[in-house]
C-alpha cells in the first residue's frame, strides 16, 4: 500500500515557466491525483490544459476571470471548477494581490449532462457528517464530474475516531491548525498543509482549535466525504 503523505507547501521552490504569471508547485504526485499548488500574479497567464486529464480548481484566495476556449468565468475565494480533458483555459488576474487555485488533475471522466464550470461554496447545501463536521460538495456528479468529488469540509476543534476510507484523496488546509494522526505519528497541519491519503489508510485529522479547520479533499472515485471504515482502524490497533 503507498504511505500516506503530508507536505508544507512553503518548503517547495515551485516554477514559474517563461513570460507566464503563475509560480506552479507541485505538492502530491502519487496514484491517479496530482495535486499541484498556483500562485497567479496579476496579468493573464498563458494557456493551460489541453491534455488528455480532467482537472479541478479551488480558488483559495483571489479574485480574477478564469477563461475556458474563449468563454469567461467569474472566480473568488471557494470556487470549484470543472475543466474537461483537452480544454485550453487562462486566468486573468486584475490584481494587486496573487490569486491563489490549487489543481488535481485525474483521469478524464465520463462526460455528464449538466456540465457547471465553476461551483460557488455559497450556493452549495451545508451537509453534517457528524457531530462536529460539515461539508459541502463543489465539483461531483452534480457539476457533470463522473469519476472525481471536490468538497469543502468544516471541522470545529475535536478529533474524531480514526478511520479510513476506500477513496484514494488528496487534499489542502484552507484555514486552520491540527494534527494529522498517522501510522502512530502526529504531523502538524496549517492553513498551505498539503496531504495524500491512499485508499485503506487509517487517519485522523484533528482540529486542535481555537476557531475551525477548513478542508478542501478531492477523491477518486466518486462518493460520499462522510462514508468511513472503523473496522481497518480497530485491526491496526490490535495488531
Amino acid at each position: 500500500m503507498r504511505q500516506a503523505t503530508v507536505i508544507d507547501e512553503r518548503d517547495l521552490e515551485g516554477h514559474r515557466p517563461a513570460g507566464d504569471t503563475v509560480l506552479e508547485k507541485t505538492t502530491i504526485a502519487a496514484g491517479l491525483l496530482e495535486q499541484r499548488l498556483l500562485r497567479f500574479a496579476p496579468g493573464r497567464s498563458l494557456e493551460r490544459g489541453g491534455a488528455d486529464q480532467d482537472e479541478l480548481l479551488y480558488v483559495a484566495a483571489g479574485r480574477g476571470t478564469l477563461v475556458v476556449d474563449g468563454d469567461p468565468h467569474a472566480l473568488e475565494p471557494d470556487a470549484g471548477v470543472y475543466l474537461r480533458a483537452g480544454e485550453g483555459w487562462t486566468i486573468e488576474n486584475p490584481g494587486p494581490g496573487e490569486l491563489v487555485a490549487l489543481s488535481v488533475t485525474s483521469p478524464p471522466s465520463e462526460e455528464l449532462d449538466g456540465r457547471q464550470v465553476v461551483v460557488r461554496f455559497a450556493e452549495q447545501e451545508e451537509l453534517r457528517a457528524d457531530a462536529k463536521r460539515t461539508f459541502r460538495y463543489l465539483v461531483n456528479q452534480d457539476a457533470g464530474c463522473a469519476q472525481v468529488t471536490q468538497f469543502v469540509g468544516i471541522v470545529e476543534p475535536s478529533r474524531a475516531p480514526d478511520h479510513s476510507h476506500t477513496y484514494d484523496e488528496v487534499g489542502y488546509i484552507v484555514e486552520g491548525n491540527g494534527l494529522a494522526h498517522l501510522g502512530g505519528e502526529q504531523i502538524p497541519l496549517h492553513a498551505g498543509s498539503c496531504f495524500h491519503l491512499p485508499p485503506e489508510q487509517v487517519h485522523c485529522i484533528e482540529n486542535t482549535g481555537p476557531g475551525v479547520m477548513r478542508i478542501l479533499g478531492v477523491f477518486h472515485p466518486s462518493g460520499d466525504p462522510a462514508s468511513r471504515s472503523y473496522d481497518a482502524a480497530g485491526a491496526a490497533a490490535t495488531s
